[in-house]
């Protein structure tokens, strides 16, 4: 048995870098689904199709457990594939996101005013909000979409010039709004992570999510000895894309350092 990594393109790789770092001895299959990135502009119900084919692939690739390592499909298809795809084929299978170990991360923390930038599907479905509001019912949360990141961060003419201006034009609001943390709710911004703090300053904490899921998952498996145990551990990973044809392989080199 397998861990499947899932994202709508190569963002997740960030995710699974942190997971071969602190967890490098279990076997992996990333599929990234970088014909159809991104995500973020399209309707929930066209991105509750596309995970679960990705659910599908997965499964026939042996992973009886699978990481949404992308925030858009985890805000607007996680809880429908865990309460009606799974129930229905498969029964056996255990499928999490990154929503959940980001949120529990600011709780630990007890941050009051946070600020939460991602996809417009991610912000538009206010799934942080919701999560965050139940551990942190009296916490300040500000939300921005940042549609322009992605496609900024998968080019390879990128240049700090035109970056300057679209973090300037995302995040000014949240700097004078005094956050505590901001949380990067899609696994691209990683890649920008310095670029982020360097604006924001030294009193913003910058969270981002390859290493909190690694540790979560880590948790997750400790208290579930039953299908830890039954992970293949022969250190192998492969990496599958529907679009084999792009130039991956020069972003998964970006993604994966």
């Amino acid at each position: 048995m397998n861990i499947g990594v899932f994202d709508s393109g190569l963002g997740g790789l960030t995710i699974l870098k942190a997971l071969l770092k602190e967890l490098p001895e279990y076997n992996y299959i990333y599929l990234g689904d970088n014909a159809r990135v991104p995500y973020g502009n399209r309707s929930a119900e066209t991105i509750y199709e596309f995970t679960k084919q990705a659910v599908d692939f997965l499964v026939k690739k042996n992973c009886r457990l699978i990481i949404i390592a992308c925030n858009t499909s985890t805000a607007t298809s996680l809880r429908r594939v865990q309460r009606e795809y799974l129930p229905k084929f498969y029964p056996e299978i255990k499928v999490l996101g990154v929503i959940k170990p980001a949120v529990e991360k600011l709780f630990e923390r007890k941050f009051a005013r946070i600020g939460v930038i991602g996809t417009r599907a991610t912000i538009n479905s206010k799934a942080y909000v919701k999560e965050i509001k139940k551990l942190l019912p009296n916490s300040i949360i500000y939300q921005q979409a940042c549609p322009l990141l992605v496609p900024y961060i998968e080019d390879s003419g990128r240049n700090k010039k035109t970056l300057d201006s679209i973090l300037d034009e995302y995040l000014s609001s949240l700097k004078k709004r005094n956050i505590d943390a901001l949380l990067l709710a899609c696994t691209h911004y990683e890649i920008i992570a310095n670029e982020i703090k360097s604006y924001m300053g030294a009193k913003t904490n910058v969270l981002t999510e390859g290493i909190i899921v690694a540790e979560k998952l880590k948790d997750y498996l400790d208290r579930h000895p039953e299908i830890e145990k039954k992970i293949d551990k022969q250190k192998k990973v492969e990496y599958h894309f529907t679009d084999a044809n792009s130039d991956y392989k020069k972003l998964k080199e970006l993604f994966l350092g």
